[in-house]
């Protein structure tokens, strides 16, 4: 059944359809499986990043060549996926970043408490 005011695009598949109202959210669920892999090592990081720059590269060559169907889709999705893996190394370098930004503001803060203590 179609909601209340739901157009379908002439020419197009219920399983395209089907992608294309869920690409989004396959697209975040690939990368977040693909950053945790890369997280913990089970992706050596260079791989993982060269392989996310050439499927961004192949979907901006090709990907408009595709006409409208579950492949362009697919490739779609793959190159968001891929895009937003390339960006987990930039989020653990400000992760860390922060991380000592706070551990060194409470090493100031021990460190003036402690040589303010008169005992």
């Amino acid at each position: 059944m179609l909601e209340r005011g739901a157009v379908v695009e002439h020419r197009t598949t219920r399983p395209e359809r089907w992608l294309h109202s869920k690409r989004i959210r396959i697209a975040f669920w690939i990368a977040v499986i693909e950053g945790l892999l890369l997280v913990v090592g089970a992706i050596p990081r260079l791989l993982g990043l060269v392989v996310a720059v050439g499927i961004v590269a192949i979907y901006f060559y090709a990907g408009h060549r595709l006409r409208p169907s579950v492949a362009r889709e697919i490739a779609w999705i793959a190159a968001v996926s891929q895009a937003l893996v390339a960006l987990v190394p930039v989020l653990v370098i400000i992760a860390g970043t922060v991380a000592l930004i706070v551990v060194g503001i409470l090493a100031v803060i021990a460190l003036i408490l402690l040589f303010s203590d008169r005992g």
